[in-house]
């Protein structure tokens, strides 16, 4: 069981409400032919809404398998006709060594039927892994509506070890067939096959991924009825880091209008040092037999890339903090991820950022499956210093930007995705919500419909404008500034609308507050 790496499983309602949009786009059908730079892509109508227009698999690059593994990423290109049925591979993961929970343990856990079906079951969708992973998705709605939509690519957290975009609380009909814009979501290489770690090759590759999906949406997503000027990055956890990461090693030409930070910036795991990530890339070559520091740098490498993947993923390090967090992660290149962020600039777009209430509801659920309970105190400092602090931290960094920016905190609690009694608003608790999946565990409240919408609409919002779009979203919401009542309390007591806060209410400890610190004094 996984303690500070994210394992995001989620889910959200399906408000069939009444279409908003009636504008008519005649010369296109459902699920027609779309000509891409991967080829001429066959779609078909959403199970979940007939109207959208589904298109899974999608080939965004070569596959990095063979001499591309743990290399950058290079653009796939294709004329031939793809039926975009079904969801491509999903990238590896390291073969699981968990035990199924005991009646006794799943009781002592307090975690509620919810909870344990989200954890057990849609958290780990049955899919097909390969390594030929690089696949994107995208779910529109051209038919009605703005003739160019505003474009939303999602990225995934899993700890950069795990997640899939085929993960069911990621379809993005709904959001795509209620909010009229156009959803994406893709693919990343994870743990030491996205970051390798090698010394003496490129790191990041992951991140690369990243932004070559980026590409792949600008140039040809007009197809599909998007609007490549006005694309929103968007991402939870681990994927709400890259996207962070992402806004900062592409700042002259970001491609994205505006950036959405869900629970992750690039302070949520402290990226390792190059001689950190060596350490772990020898370790595994050494146990791999292909050599160590001393061996030829060429040897090794082709040694490490004719290794079967679940031999390479096994052999990664699972000792003391190890066995915690993946030793592989983005690594420090000054590239592509920086040393320090207070140095650097990011790029000059609207920012969205905030985080849940109890992120640590997830976690404390996770580990206590396991048997192992850890006190408030821990998971309190967690919170702070992984998600409160950072958020705060990178909202004043768009400040000094100067760009427009909006900072928010989630709360709300509802039955139908309430993963325990001390759950709370967990770690993704709202993604159920913004992609319309809570359907998957239960039915809505009613307040919970009307708190989903509100949330949609203003995430949406957002992407349709984002410099402007929320300032006069319902009752307008105000620009972020530390030192007045700004910050944005979405669900306060399950409620709609715009409950605000003063940020110091929630960052008055943020000064003590130190990541690295608490992980030390735990494995300490």
């Amino acid at each position: 069981m996984k303690f500070f790496t994210v394992v995001t499983t989620l889910s959200l309602p399906l408000a069939l409400a009444a279409p908003r949009f009636q504008h008519k786009q005649s010369n296109f059908t459902v699920g027609q032919v779309v000509e891409t730079s991967s080829g001429f892509i066959a779609g078909h109508a959403a199970a979940i809404d007939c109207e959208v227009s589904e298109y899974l698999g999608i080939p965004f690059a070569q596959p990095p398998v063979g001499g591309l593994r743990f290399a950058a990423p290079l653009k796939y290109t294709g004329t031939s006709r793809l039926n975009a049925s079904t969801f491509g591979n999903s990238c590896p993961l390291r073969p699981s060594s968990g035990t199924t929970p005991t009646p006794g343990e799943i009781a002592a856990s307090n975690i509620t039927e919810v909870g344990l079906e989200l954890l057990t079951t849609i958290g780990s969708p049955d899919v097909v892994h390969g390594e030929d992973c690089l696949y994107l998705n995208i779910w529109s709605k051209p038919q009605s509506g703005e003739p160019l939509k505003a474009v939303m690519v999602f990225i995934y957290g899993g700890g950069f070890t795990g997640g899939t975009s085929a993960t069911p609380i990621f379809n993005g009909a709904a959001l795509a067939g209620q909010e009229d814009v156009v959803i994406v979501n893709f693919n990343y290489r994870l743990s030491i096959l996205g970051w390798p770690g090698n010394p003496t090759a490129q790191n990041n590759v992951a991140l690369l991924d990243q932004r070559l999906a980026m590409e792949w949406v600008r140039d040809n997503i007009a197809n599909f009825g998007g609007d490549p000027t006005r694309i929103t990055l968007f991402g939870q956890s681990a994927g709400a880091a890259s996207t962070d990461f992402y806004s900062y090693a592409w700042s002259p030409d970001p491609i994205a209008a505006g950036i959405i930070l869900e629970s992750g910036t690039t302070g949520l795991y402290p990226a390792n040092s190059e001689n950190v990530s060596a350490t772990a890339w020898y370790s595994t070559s050494m146990a791999l037999g292909c050599g160590d520091a001393s061996t030829n740098s060429t040897t090794l490498l082709e040694c490490m890339r004719n290794v079967e993947v679940d031999s390479l993923l096994s052999a990664i390090p699972q000792t003391a903090l190890s066995a915690i967090m993946s030793p592989f992660g983005p690594t420090v290149d000054n590239t592509l991820i920086f040393s320090n962020y207070s140095q650097q600039t990011p790029a000059s777009i609207p920012v969205l950022a905030g985080n849940n209430d109890y992120e640590s509801g997830l976690f404390r659920t996770q580990l206590a499956l396991s048997g192992e309970i850890l006190p408030d105190s821990l998971w309190d400092a967690y919170d702070l210093a992984g998600f409160t602090c950072p958020a705060g931290s990178r909202a004043n960094a768009s400040l000094i930007a100067k760009n427009p920016t909006w900072r928010y905190r989630y709360f709300g609690v509802f039955p139908n995705i309430n993963i325990s009694s001390e759950g709370g608003a967990w770690h993704g608790a709202e993604l159920q919500l913004l992609f319309g999946t809570t359907y998957l565990t239960g039915n809505n409240t009613v307040e919970e419909t009307a708190f989903q919408k509100y949330l949609q609409g203003a995430w949406t919002t957002f992407a349709k404008d984002p410099a402007n779009g929320l300032r006069t979203y319902e009752e307008g919401w105000p620009l972020y500034n530390p030192a007045e009542k700004t910050l944005i309390r979405l669900g306060y007591g399950n409620g709609v609308g715009t409950n605000l806060a003063s940020p110091m209410l929630y960052d008055s400890a943020c000064a003590n507050a130190s990541l690295s610190a608490l992980i030390a004094s735990y494995f300490g």
